[in-house]
């Protein structure tokens, strides 16, 4: 973990000191690392027996569960929208 977050220090540090560059295709590299990672992440899933063997109950906790924070997460837009941004 705490690779990760030096990581993801080092970038924060990296861009803020490279600000002023312009970058070319920047964010096709970036969306191009995101595909790859996400490719990884299928095949390391699929490889998994027991993920595989559990689909249908994990399944149904993954739709339970993003429902459920999503349903939150307009609530609480919705709340802000209405303290902060809705005219009077």
């Amino acid at each position: 973990m705490l690779i990760v977050i030096g990581l993801m220090f080092l970038g924060v540090l990296l861009g803020y000191r490279f600000r002023e560059r312009k970058w070319k295709n920047l964010q096709g590299w970036i969306s191009g690392a995101i595909f790859l990672l996400l490719f990884l992440l299928g095949i390391t899933v699929g490889a998994n027996g027991d993920i595989m063997d559990n689909l249908e109950s994990i399944g149904l906790e993954a739709f339970v569960i993003t429902s459920a924070a999503v349903a939150g997460s307009v609530f609480c837009a919705w709340i802000v929208y209405k303290f902060f941004f809705h005219e009077r």
